[in-house]
C-alpha cells in the first residue's frame, strides 16, 4: 500500500517513467484515486522550493523534489516504492510547500 512520504515510480503512457513523493495524508489514501504528489528532477537550481534528494535518502540518482510541480497522480500508475524519506527530510518538504505556496 501507498503512503505518506514514500517516492514511487510513477510511469504514463505519453511519458517517461518518474519518481515522485506522496504527500496525500495516510488516511486519504486509501479512499482517493489521485494523491498529491512532488516529482523528482536532476534538473537542480537551488531554489527555496526544491528539496535535496541523494543515495543517502535511498535515491539511485542526486535529485530534487520540485514543490513548484506538485501534481495529482493516479494511484493505478505507481509501479514500484522507490524509498521513504526520513522525517526531518519530510518536514524540509513541508517547508519547500510553504515557500511554492506562500502560506
Amino acid at each position: 500500500m501507498v503512503a505518506r512520504g514514500e517516492i514511487w515510480w510513477l510511469e504514463e503512457p505519453d511519458a517517461r517513467r518518474r519518481p515522485y513523493l506522496i504527500l496525500t495524508r495516510d488516511e486519504g489514501v486509501s479512499v482517493l484515486n489521485q494523491l498529491l504528489a512532488v516529482p523528482a528532477t536532476r534538473t537542480i537550481r537551488d531554489i527555496p522550493t526544491e528539496v535535496l534528494l541523494g543515495s543517502s535518502d535511498g535515491m539511485p540518482v542526486e535529485c530534487v523534489l520540485s514543490l513548484d510541480n506538485l501534481r495529482l497522480v493516479r494511484k493505478s500508475r505507481l509501479t514500484r516504492r522507490i524509498t521513504t524519506v526520513s522525517d526531518s527530510k519530510l518536514r524540509e518538504v513541508c517547508e519547500a510547500l510553504g515557500f511554492a505556496t506562500a502560506c
